[in-house]
């Protein structure tokens, strides 16, 4: 399925606009992020994976390979070669909503909800049928994670974003790429 994204994000300028946030960390002095990861490491991962990564968050492998577990934000996004899906990666989760992780993938029903912009209601989408299919992101901190489906494509070839509080059963707020995502991150992390 395909709905329409935004250019190419500028992951090296909203990290240090991050790390200048409110509550900035005193190391290191302008960068929240890791070291870049190569080119040759993520084509290895994307082998393993069997799976080209989308767009935005493969350009934020390159600048930054995943998210300072330090951070203030409590967030830890995971270094490529920690990545897998959820099914591989934290099968407890997986296996905890919804079919069996070996289920077929179902297809995305006729009265599915692209308006990204509109206030979401987590109960309204399954996610339970497509989680043990979701690339797996990020630690699991207090039961919240963020997680990409690959099986929602924008025009863009990013992948619909989730973040998933499996903590208290609330569901997934859907983004329309990881771009979207994170700037949901950082809008929450600078006010």
């Amino acid at each position: 399925m395909n709905v329409p994204d935004t250019p190419h994000p500028p992951w090296a300028d909203r990290l240090r606009t991050v790390h200048a946030g409110p509550d900035a960390l005193p190391h290191p002095p302008d960068w929240l992020g890791m070291n870049p990861a190569s080119e040759a490491e993520i084509l290895q991962q994307e082998e393993r994976l069997g799976r080209r990564l989308p767009p935005s968050y493969r350009g934020f492998l390159q600048v930054s390979n995943g998210w300072d577990e330090q951070s203030i934000t409590s967030l830890h996004l995971l270094p490529i070669t920690e990545v897998g899906w959820t099914r591989d990666v934290d099968p407890r989760l997986a296996h905890s909503w919804g079919p069996p992780p070996d289920s077929p993938i179902p297809e995305l029903p006729g009265d599915y909800f692209f308006d990204y912009d509109a206030p979401q209601d987590p109960d309204y989408f399954e996610v339970g049928d497509y989680l043990p299919h979701t690339l797996y992101i990020s630690e699991n901190v207090e039961g919240g994670v963020y997680l990409l489906n690959p099986h929602i494509v924008t025009s863009g070839n990013e992948w619909e974003a989730w973040y998933l509080d499996a903590a208290y059963m609330l569901g997934a707020i859907r983004f329309r790429s990881f771009w979207h995502l994170m700037e949901d991150a950082f809008r929450r992390y600078t006010s």
